[in-house]
């Protein structure tokens, strides 16, 4: 079966969703080492099939696996790699803590990330699109302690190889539409920052058939945009709801030229936006004439992970009421 995607104001989601109980069940299991690899994804496949049927019912258009499997968006990739062994746990913000990565020799790939988790998606998704997402090696570099390399640069370098691999497999099989995150970039702004990860991501890209997507979110992202604009990538991701559109004027001043991943509900708050709230953020910015509704890709502003179950279903629901309004407004029903 073939989803035919819209022809404009195509919906879609960030990555992540809420823990299924059996998901972070399995995960506390194979901490401790009660469970094997196989049998961790096994269990698995179980709330990546609820994902999955949660976005059909929103009727999203391009979806993901949820990232049922991910103990977290680093520590997850950084297992199963060569060079590396996980340390202990760190404070990130608030109550939230991750086992900080410890690089201890050469990064290499050495086994399956997720294309297990996204083909098995794609096989429950009812032809819909299926994302393939990883953490960038900006970001994954960022948030390890390095024992073992003397230039960070050429860690980041290791560490796209070894994501390519991964990338390489996923395309053959049929993936689509590619998404590398990138949150930490945003907390270093400035212009040799943006420069490094423009190589990198020509390393790890390079040549492949699918629509490639970077989601930056939650910091100064205003300050690089003008570096970002030659990146080998056909969309950007921004989050734009909760810092309630202030980049908009910056993509406008700037001639932002790519495809739009648009924020439009914020994964900060249990409020559900409404209908025409979203559809108030998408004739903003429409009206500074940035870029088309055939390049504009309504979703949450990141993943939607520490949501109550219902709340980020909502939110969902109502991203695909505003979309189906605003096609037939705008002649694309």
């Amino acid at each position: 079966m073939t989803y035919r995607l819209p022809k404009a104001f195509i919906t879609t989601v960030v990555g992540s969703y809420p823990k299924f109980p059996e998901a972070q069940e399995a995960i506390e299991k194979r901490k401790r080492g009660l469970i094997g690899e196989e049998e961790f994804r096994n269990i698995c496949r179980e709330a990546i099939r609820k994902v999955v049927q949660d976005y059909i019912t929103a009727g999203i258009d391009i979806i993901s696996d949820g990232e049922q499997t991910r103990e977290d968006m680093v520590v997850f990739f950084v297992e199963r790699m060569k060079g590396y062994k996980v340390g202990d746990w760190v404070r990130i913000f608030d109550n939230v803590y991750f086992r900080k990565p410890i690089v201890v020799d050469k990064v290499e790939y050495c086994c399956k990330m997720i294309i297990e988790d996204w083909e098995f998606a794609k096989s429950v998704s009812d032809g819909r699109p299926v994302k393939f997402i990883l953490t960038g090696p900006y970001t994954i570099v960022d948030w390890s302690f390095n024992l073992y390399y003397r230039d960070r640069v050429e860690l980041m370098f290791d560490i796209a190889k070894a994501l390519r691999v991964e990338i390489e497999e996923a395309v053959k099989r049929g993936a689509k539409f590619v998404q590398v995150d990138e949150p930490a970039l945003s907390t270093r702004p400035v212009k040799e920052e943006v420069e490094i990860l423009k190589d990198v991501l020509k390393e790890m890209l390079h040549g492949l058939d699918c629509k490639k997507i970077v989601h930056i979110c939650f910091g100064k992202i205003e300050k690089i945009i003008p570096y970002l604009l030659d990146y080998p990538v056909d969309q950007f991701d921004f989050e734009f709801k909760n810092s309630n559109f202030r980049l908009l004027p910056y993509l406008k001043e700037y001639g932002y030229n790519k495809e739009l991943g648009f924020g439009v509900v914020d994964v900060h708050t249990l409020r559900v936006e409404t209908v025409e709230e979203i559809k108030d953020a998408v004739y903003r910015l429409l009206k500074l004439d940035i870029v088309g509704p055939e390049k504009i890709y309504l979703d949450p502003d990141c993943g939607l992970k520490r949501l109550p179950r219902e709340i980020a279903l909502e939110k969902l629901r109502n991203i695909v009421k505003a979309s189906i309004e605003l096609r037939r407004e705008f002649g694309y029903d």
